[in-house]
């Protein structure tokens, strides 16, 4: 849609029932103009009816972290102090825009709630993701900066030092999402990542609750882990990865014992289904009526790069959980679309289909 179409879709979402001569005037636009703005609206299926009553897309909604991220890869051994030769990638990412992407390119249909700047890094985030994810209700702010992620990889691709720039991500309150009521009342699940404010996780849980729409949350890293609730109730899915639960559980976890227990007491704060992930050593997992069990990741060939797998991992039980794939098929589909992820230089695969993921899965 132009920017002209976008911003006529907000008018609308914001009173439905406004004439066309008070939105031409909102608009500073003449009312014939308007009027072949609707007309193509309407021909496109962007409006329905009168009153320009907007469709239900029911989308999954990701609420959450869309950022740039900026890759270093080391040359040689990494020397802590003193300035280290590299070579430098950029691509799109946040936990939640990340997920939604794996999630569009798998035939869902999904949308993004979130906060960016009006700046070239939101463009880019926009070029490279609106093929798969609905960005039309995403709340672009005058004075902000979109989020930024730097990370310094190791030869071997592996993660030794990252910065965020996250601001911006606490002005996704609340108030951002009462907008979208209706979106994520209809959404067929809700995930969120704890970029956003504390009070924004609580609201989401408790409308999840409320509403009886099923939620994923996914931390983002430790020191966010102060932004869940106190308890898990209404939450369908909590992944999280090794750190995550000892920062949660208050307790270290290194052996199998440990780990099931650890998903043992998660699941007692009130969660459906928990999966804790631990790398090489594959994920822990059990719901309400499954006793945990562990499952072995994939071999994986070459790792090209740990950035997305996790959120490659998400994206695929949630989207094998929304086929009705038994617990356990959710989980290998997961762990597939991760090991395929670090043997790529992409954050999001490009050869993702929902085709691929379900031949994998047969193999």
């Amino acid at each position: 849609m132009t920017e002209r179409e976008q911003a006529l879709i907000q008018l609308i979402k914001a009173n439905p029932f406004m004439s066309q001569q008070d939105m031409a005037d909102h608009m500073k636009m003449s009312r014939p103009a308007l009027a072949n703005l609707i007309s193509g609206l309407v021909k496109k299926g962007k409006i329905v009816g009168r009153a320009y009553v907007l469709p239900r897309e029911n989308n999954i909604i990701c609420i959450g972290g869309a950022n740039i991220d900026r890759k270093l890869h080391v040359k040689g051994e990494v020397q802590m102090g003193t300035s280290n030769p590299v070579y430098s990638t950029q691509s799109v990412g946040g936990v939640a825009r990340n997920i939604a992407e794996n999630l569009g390119r798998l035939d869902n249909k999904v949308a993004l709630l979130t906060t960016a700047g009006k700046d070239t890094d939101w463009q880019a985030i926009v070029t490279a993701s609106e093929a798969f994810i609905n960005l039309d209700d995403v709340e672009q702010l005058q004075h902000a900066t979109t989020g930024s992620y730097t990370a310094i990889m190791d030869e071997a691709g592996e993660l030794v030092m990252a910065t965020a720039n996250m601001d911006v991500y606490e002005d996704l309150k609340p108030r951002v999402l009462m907008k979208h009521d209706l979106a994520l009342s209809t959404a067929p699940v809700m995930i969120i990542d704890l970029n956003c404010p504390k009070e924004t996780v609580e609201y989401v849980q408790q409308f999840a609750i409320a509403r009886g729409v099923p939620l994923v949350i996914v931390p983002v890293s430790s020191p966010k882990m102060d932004r869940l609730t106190t308890d898990l109730q209404g939450v369908t899915w909590f992944i999280c990865n090794t750190d995550e639960a000892e920062t949660l559980l208050n307790t270290s976890i290194k052996t199998e014992e440990q780990y099931k227990e650890a998903v043992t007491k998660i699941i007692a704060l009130g969660a459906e289904n928990v999966i804790i992930t631990a790398g090489a050593k594959g994920v822990y997992a059990a719901n309400t009526t499954l006793m945990p069990t562990h499952f072995e990741a994939k071999t994986v060939n070459h790792v090209e790069d740990v950035t997305g797998a996790g959120d490659a991992f998400v994206a695929a039980v949630v989207h094998a959980w929304l086929e009705k794939r038994p617990f356990e098929q959710a989980i290998e589909a997961g762990l597939i679309n991760a090991k395929c992820t670090l043997e790529s230089p992409f954050t999001v695969r490009p050869e993702l289909t929902k085709e691929s993921l379900e031949n994998e899965l047969e193999d």
